[in-house]
């Protein structure tokens, strides 16, 4: 029998996520939650934030440990995972709230940048993005761990690495998308709201 997957990582920032998703979500109804690895997040955050449906994905090979995590949450507002890859078909919508974590930096750039057209296209009006992660500012690490798992990311595949928030935002931008808050999050982290106009 599998066993579910662990991520320490989410295990660490569940909690501060959830804080700012509490205030930035409070009005959203249908979340989709982009490249939900473990499961752990949806499996955390759905049940304290009743009010709406949260929607799983990922790519096909990790949906049976997500739906391990759906399972032993029990919550009727999370729904069982579907698989996605940004490249190709998106769900049908509209969702009017996505979520991201970590995966900008794992993401050649020309996957983020069709994440964000994606997300242009499937968010409804008013609807918010909010991009977990760590990035750049100003083409520069904000601290010298971060400087390193840059390095360590760009030594596995060279298309991968930490994203500068000037670019991330200014993709966002030209598909409609507009930042309205960039957050502190813990462990070198952010958390930014893009919003369609």
């Amino acid at each position: 029998m599998m066993n579910k997957p662990f991520s320490q990582a989410c295990e660490n920032n569940k909690d501060a996520i959830l804080a700012i998703l509490a205030s930035e979500f409070r009005t959203t109804r249908r979340v989709l939650e982009i490249g939900s690895g473990t499961g752990q997040h949806g499996a955390h955050f759905a049940p304290n934030l009743p009010h709406l449906l949260w929607q799983p994905s990922d790519r096909a090979e990790n949906l049976p440990g997500i739906r391990l995590w759906r399972n032993s949450a029990a919550a009727p507002n999370l729904a069982a995972p579907i698989e996605l890859d940004v490249t190709r078909q998106w769900p049908d919508g509209p969702f009017d709230g996505l979520f991201s974590a970590n995966t900008a930096h794992i993401m050649p750039w020309p996957v983020v940048e069709r994440m964000l057209e994606g997300a242009g296209q499937l968010l409804s009006s008013g609807g918010r993005f909010c991009l977990y992660g760590p990035f750049h500012y100003g083409g520069q690490p904000t601290s010298a761990s971060n400087a390193r798992f840059d390095a360590f990311l760009r030594a596995q595949d060279d298309q991968m690495g930490i994203r500068d928030f000037e670019a991330v935002c200014e993709v966002a931008a030209e598909h409609g998308l507009h930042l309205t808050a960039d957050h502190t999050m813990p462990a070198n982290n952010r958390l930014l709201v893009l919003v369609r106009g």
